[in-house]
């Protein structure tokens, strides 16, 4: 099983697939590799940018909140947070004043209501943007939120601030990520405790029959830490943060073939030739 992340692994700065990795994906099925994308976008959200023909078997979103046939676009994964735990996380953030964002439970985690404290961050009011059409402003009494797939918190790269907000949120998985908007801020996800892309992977492994040992990942951020302690071989792309790129090899950029040159340094390549 060949794993990779998507926005600053597989996608390049432009919103694309580069050719060269689009073909070597459709050389591993040919050669009977499962290819999977373990991405923290939700499937509205991916299928912006990757089309329905796109060449893999399995796609882990919502850093593993869900897991999806991608052949067949069955979920056969979901996780999601209760209504009670969603309204006291709601009121942690609210009394923190915090600017948060509540999705709805897959596969409709588009969908979400928002609180806002008046100083509203650029990549808070840039993502509403893009989800437009898809928000409703939060109410408390009565609420207008149940259960959820995850919170989302958007913070100044300050990830002292991130751990002191981390503290508050027990029982819980939260999930550090750069922000793919501004590449400073910090993304703070909040999840099911069972949710993360490892977990997803465990999942796939088990369900195919594939050891731990088969496994390769590639990576470029903090929300593929759990990933990348799982697989057997991890890597990150060159353009990571210092500190993930300390503690796996590195493979060339998202924007220079990244992905195929893992292929080339595990020695795959050499298999997908004719």
């Amino acid at each position: 099983m060949v794993i990779t992340d998507l926005d600053g692994t597989l996608l390049r700065d432009d919103q694309k697939v580069g050719e060269e990795d689009k073909s070597n994906l459709h050389k591993l099925g040919q050669k009977g590799f499962i290819r999977v994308i373990a991405t923290g976008r939700s499937p509205y959200s991916f299928s912006r940018v990757i089309s329905d023909d796109f060449p893999i078997d399995y796609l882990v979103f919502s850093s593993g909140a869900g897991v999806m046939d991608w052949k067949t676009k069955k979920i056969l994964v979901s996780h999601f947070l209760e209504e009670e735990k969603v309204r006291e996380l709601a009121e942690i953030f609210r009394d923190q004043s915090v600017d948060f964002k509540v999705l709805a439970p897959i596969p409709d985690n588009h969908y979400y209501v928002y609180y806002q404290n008046g100083r509203a961050h650029p990549d808070f009011l840039k993502r509403m943007e893009y989800y437009r059409g898809f928000e409703e402003e939060i109410c408390f009494d009565p609420p207008n939120f149940a259960a959820a797939s995850q919170f989302l918190i958007i913070l100044p790269g300050n990830p002292s601030y991130f751990n002191e907000l981390k503290e508050l949120c027990l029982g819980v998985k939260v999930v550090r990520a750069t922000s793919p908007i501004d590449h400073h801020s910090i993304w703070m996800e909040v999840f099911h405790p069972k949710v993360s892309k490892a977990e997803g992977i465990r999942f796939l492994c088990e369900m195919l029959g594939i050891r731990q040992s088969e496994t390769i990942a590639v990576g470029n951020d903090f929300n593929d830490l759990d990933l990348l302690a799982f697989t057997a071989k991890s890597y990150v792309v060159e353009n990571a943060p210092q500190e993930l790129r300390t503690l796996y090899p590195n493979v060339r950029s998202n924007n220079d073939s990244g992905f195929s040159d893992l292929l080339v340094k595990e020695g795959i390549f050499d298999i997908l030739l004719p």
